[in-house]
Formats: structure tokens, sequence, C-alpha cells
């Protein structure tokens, strides 16, 4: 089942990529609810997934703690 959050978490980023401040919220909101192994697990994919996207890059300062 954890699994299955961290899946449905991407899903929602992806949805929500439009948005900066919704993308910041979301990713926060993941951060608070995900294991720390997949809270590493979301911090590759989102390198990867915002690469070139530069107006999201401001997420990750949500990952650093």
């Amino acid at each position: 089942m954890a699994r299955a959050m961290l899946e449905y978490t991407k899903t929602v980023l992806k949805k929500v990529s439009f948005d900066a401040k919704l993308f910041c919220k979301e990713v926060k909101k993941a951060v608070s609810s995900l294991l720390p192994e997949e809270i590493e697990e979301l911090k590759l994919w989102l390198q990867q997934f915002i690469n070139d996207k530069p107006e999201l890059h401001v997420s990750l300062i949500y990952l650093k703690a």
C-alpha cells in the first residue's frame, strides 16, 4: 500500500506541474506523508521530472531537510 501512495503522489505532481505554487504545496504534503525511503525515491524522480522545468526547481527545498 505504501508503494501506491508514492505512485499516487507522482500522479498528482504531474497533474499540478502547471502551477509552481501548487506543485510546491503538494511536494510539502508528500514529504509529510511518505516514508523516509519513499521520500528518497521521490527526490530522485523529482530531480528527473523537473530537469527541464526551471520554475519548479524551488520545490526541491522541501526535500533538503
